[in-house]
Formats: C-alpha cells, structure tokens, sequence
C-alpha cells in the first residue's frame, strides 16, 4: 500500500493501471469503512481510499474543526486489511489551490429534503467533492455505504445525469454486531450512557418498519408517533420519514398497496450529537 499527497503523486500511480475502485472516506475509519474497502476489491484489481475532510460539506456551524482526524490510525487499519492499493490523502491546499467557485449543485427536489433540509449547501458540498475525485481518479467503480442513503441517492443521479462513465455500487449498512447500532465517525462523540440509548433511534425505525409489514398506511401518524417515541426519551429528533427508494419522495398510497421498495430515514440528536440511520421495507 502507498499513500500519496498530491493529484500529481496519485496520478503518476496511477498510470497503466486497469480496473480501479474508489472509496471516498473522510478518515476516522471504522469497520464499516473497512468494508467499503473489501467490497472494493471484489469489482477491481486497483483500489483507491481516500482521506480528506471536505469543508465545503460543513456548515457555519458544524463540527469541521473538530471533526476527527486520524490518518495514522487509519493508515494502520488499511494496512493491516490489505485491500486498499492507494491511498489519496490531499491536505486542503492540494485539494483546493484556489477557493472553489465551481460548484456542482443537485436536484433541489433530492438535494434539499431530509438532510438538505436540515444542512443547507450539505449536498452541494458532497457532489462538489466527489465530481472532483472522480475526475482526478477516473475509477471504473465507486463503492458508497447506504447508511448516507440519500448521499447515495444524489450520487448515483449524478453520474447518470453527466453519463460518467463509472459504476456505483451501493453497499449495505454495517452495524454494530451486538447492539445493532449503525457503525459512524460520530459515534465516538457520545458518551458512555448516550452510547447505551443510541440505538433506540434504530430500535424506533423498525417499530416503523413493522407497522409497514402490519398493512399500516397512514404515514403521517407513524412518522409522528416515531418522533414522539424518541422525544420521550430525551431525543432531538430532526425527522422520521418514510420515503421511496426510488426517488426518495412520499409513497402514494397505491406504493403501499403494491409494496413498492421504502425506506424509512430518521435523524434526531442524542445529547450534543446527531445521528442519521434509515431501514430498508419490502
């Protein structure tokens, strides 16, 4: 495995190499971003991690400053799986020589809902970012986890709107094995007792899940109901949607007859810390 700094570093590695996989990662990995990386490996011989913090998906704010770096560590964890061939770790100033005027903005329709509701110029930030390392890299494949479900949503509608020639496959979300919690860089701002009750917000999205399962139609009382659950316990919650997957709009009524693919999407803080988690119906 060799780590590189600079667009020119990566792409003189770059060179004659056939087949290759890109992971977009901000650091801080965890096992769910290891297995991105093995997921990787399975659609192309090369397989390329990066590691850079995007400013530009931050908020005035949110946590940018603080948000944890650990690109020792991270390199440790990558070496020691053996999937990644390359890793791409640019500083801001490689990543942006020059403040970045060009922006790629999504589909308001997609792009301000749910977390672009509630982070404006969030998606505008992550399309930004990824346009451009799709551009420096050029993969044939690029691997992105579900548990940012409409991050992915926005992702595979921009590749097919600028008919980029890559792959996107979608990865399914890691848990943690006994609690089921959904594995995040943020999970380690919680404390010990918020990280006991964490799981409640995915405990709360299947009791959705199941009155779905149940025949259940009335969306708008089991979203409400969800967010009541979580606020009685001392939750925060932003939303909890049930959505299609498709599109990522509100289901008719004639989606639910038919058992059209859903996904419910929830994002409520616990404490100082948000978490986003979502589960897949039908």
């Amino acid at each position: 495995m060799i780590v590189v700094h600079t667009i020119q570093a990566l792409q003189d590695a770059l060179k004659n190499k056939n087949g290759i996989a890109l992971v977009p990662t901000m650091g801080n990995l965890h096992d769910g971003h290891l297995a991105l990386m093995a997921e990787a490996k399975k659609h192309a011989p090369t397989v390329i991690a990066s590691i850079f913090v995007n400013r530009l998906q931050f908020g005035p704010n949110e946590d940018f400053d603080t948000y944890p770096r650990t690109l020792e560590a991270d390199l440790e964890k990558l070496e020691k799986q053996g999937a990644v061939d390359i890793v791409f770790a640019p500083t801001e100033k490689d990543m942006y020589p020059e403040p970045q005027k060009f922006m790629v903005q999504p589909d308001p329709a997609l792009s301000e809902i749910l977390e672009g509701y509630y982070r404006p110029g969030f998606f505008d930030g992550v399309a930004t970012v990824v346009n451009k390392l799709f551009s420096i890299v050029r993969p044939d494949v690029a691997v992105f986890g579900k548990k940012d479900y409409q991050q992915l949503k926005i992702i595979q509608k921009m590749v097919k709107q600028f008919g980029m020639p890559l792959k996107i496959v979608p990865m399914e979300l890691q848990r943690d094995k006994v609690s089921g919690l959904a594995l995040s860089s943020r999970n380690r701002y919680l404390s010990e007792e918020e990280l006991k009750e964490a799981t409640r917000l995915y405990m709360t999205l299947n009791g959705v899940k199941a009155s779905l399962e149940a025949g259940a139609i009335d969306l708008t009382a089991l979203e409400q109901s969800a967010e009541k659950q979580l606020r009685e316990f001392g939750w925060q919650p932003d939303y909890v949607v049930v959505a299609r997957q498709s599109d990522l709009l509100t289901p008719t009524r004639d989606d639910l007859l038919n058992k059209e693919p859903l996904v419910i999407l929830g994002a409520a803080k616990i404490g100082t810390t948000r978490l986003i988690d979502n589960v897949e119906v039908f």
